[in-house]
């Protein structure tokens, strides 16, 4: 029977995720998915600063930023009437990534995060995170081949696993298991873990099509989302590809094609349908994350609408999360309590990710109500202004999401150095990121005057050591000494350590 320290079930950007954070840290891992190959589906179009930060660590930013939406293009958001002949009623402007950059080292406050969101469907980010790890010798991917059942006992996890074309069965001893299988996770059934909150909460249409009819499709320019009271036209890549996400139309027996001159307003246009299909939107939250030498991440966990991008993004944050508490445990340096430290910190976020989506489709809502209620135009587009936008402005929920049980403002980031929070991202002197001195384990900031010697001393886990001599910007960081955590979160500050040790117990417990 093989072994392997962790198997991943599910090769979505979760469980890639997952597997390149525990490659990273020097851990072996086997990864299966059912499907032959990465999705069709574009499924998710953002992927916010935060989890571009995240994606730096593990060294897959520069590659996903390739094949993403230029630089330049903005992020705008257009509500419309119809783009053929119709109208632009009201847009929210949002600064391209050229631009944002320029804006993060102009204000250089903390209040910036280390890399801007990107554009990209996840159809563009799996084939960039599956070369990652299928070039990787500590990764054993496997596609095509399905996860069908699991034991487990004291020592470790005994899983069945079947390959799709052939139907041959083989067993698989592991130390621990990652379900990352999806909404209709077999991880989580199996465990008997149930699911809160609202199931089927909108019944929808994707349209999923190539056209390079630009002149209709940008009709009032360049924007990221145009969006009307059916539904909202997605330009993937600015290009030639696009995604229709609308309410689920009267006939089941729909022409996608139809379905999308009606939303456009003309069918004078050519295009090439590449996928189409119903689909529900879910407000659901697992009732635990883990279970014995069991866990779950990303849409196992939590399933959510796709207003606000916190699906995928939310998973990105459980696989670092759980990679790097597994990979501490499995090279012996993390408590036999770190690991239970994983849902008490991501339930919390996955939680108020899912309150925050269930707001944000509220004002969704509201605007559709103002479109069948308000006949005057003008009215409509100060209607629609004063609803605002938050699904794309609530940076307290993006990089102020907090491991302390402090509550952030969900539209504010504010940033402190508080342990359980991100750490601050700030450019130093000499034109680099202070993310970018930081050690793939944990990293002691030292601003002096402070004495570091009892937490480097006392460290049982790989620690890098970082000497900031930059007045100019240690008030942001609160402390003379911050230790920063894999994930770059705050484990501890102070202004002086007499007790290393305590220091230590506290964090890897």
């Amino acid at each position: 029977m093989k072994t392997v320290p962790v198997l991943i079930a599910g090769g979505g950007p979760v469980g890639m995720t997952l597997a390149r954070t525990l490659a990273k840290f020097g851990v072996r891992c086997l990864l299966v998915e059912r499907q032959p190959s990465t999705t069709r589906h574009p499924k998710m179009d953002i992927t916010n600063g935060r989890s571009m930060e995240l994606f730096r660590r593990i060294g897959v930013a520069d590659k996903l930023r390739a094949v993403a939406v230029p630089e330049q293009n903005n992020f705008d958001v257009a509500w419309i009437t119809t783009l053929a002949k119709g109208r632009e009623l009201h847009r929210f402007r949002y600064p391209s990534v050229a631009e944002k950059r320029a804006e993060i080292l102009a204000r250089n406050d903390g209040t910036q995060p280390r890399e801007p969101a990107m554009r990209v469907s996840q159809v563009m980010i799996e084939p960039v995170l599956r070369e990652s790890i299928v070039n990787d010798p500590l990764v054993d991917a496997r596609w095509g081949v399905a996860f069908e059942d699991f034991t487990q006992d004291d020592q470790g996890v005994t899983c069945t696993l079947r390959t799709v074309a052939t139907g041959a069965t083989e067993q698989v001893r592991c130390d621990f298991l990652a379900g990352c299988d999806g909404g209709n996770s077999i991880v989580r059934e199996k465990l008997g873990i149930g699911l809160s909150g609202k199931a089927n909460v909108a019944h929808r249409y994707m349209v999923h099509f190539q056209s390079e009819a630009r002149d209709v499709l940008q009709a009032y320019g360049i924007a990221w989302h145009y969006q009307s009271a059916m539904g909202t036209l997605i330009a993937q890549d600015d290009r030639d590809t696009w995604t229709l996400q609308m309410r689920m139309p009267n006939d089941p027996n729909n022409d996608p094609n139809s379905v999308l001159d009606e939303w456009v307003g003309t069918s004078d246009f050519a295009r090439k349908i590449l996928v189409a299909n119903p689909w529900f939107t879910n407000l659901l939250l697992a009732d635990r994350y883990a279970s014995g030498r069991v866990f779950l991440a990303g849409d196992s966990a939590h399933q959510y609408i796709p207003t606000g991008g916190y699906g995928m993004n939310t998973g990105i944050g459980d696989a670092i999360d759980l990679g790097w508490k597994l990979a501490a445990a499995i090279k012996g340096f993390g408590a036999a309590t770190l690991l239970a430290s994983y849902e008490r910190e991501r339930r919390p976020v996955g939680y108020r990710n899912r309150q925050a989506s269930e707001r944000h489709t509220g004002v969704r809502i509201a605007i559709a109500e103002l479109y069948r209620n308000e006949r005057d135009l003008d009215a409509l587009a100060r209607g629609i202004a004063a609803l605002g936008n938050a699904e794309n402005e609530s940076w307290g929920v993006e990089f102020g999401y907090r491991y302390d049980g402090i509550e952030p403002d969900p539209l504010r980031y504010e940033p402190t150095t508080a342990p359980g929070a991100r750490l601050p991202s700030v450019v130093l002197a000499d034109g680099s990121f202070l993310y970018d001195h930081l050690g793939p384990w944990f990293t002691l900031l030292s601003f002096g005057g402070a004495d570091p010697s009892p937490v480097i001393d006392s460290s049982p886990a790989p620690l890098a050591t970082v000497m900031v001599d930059d007045p100019a910007i240690a008030p942001v960081y609160e402390a003379k000494l911050v230790l920063v955590r894999p994930d770059t979160h705050v484990a501890w500050r102070g202004d002086s350590c007499r007790d290393g040790r305590a220091v230590w117990q506290a964090v890897l417990s």
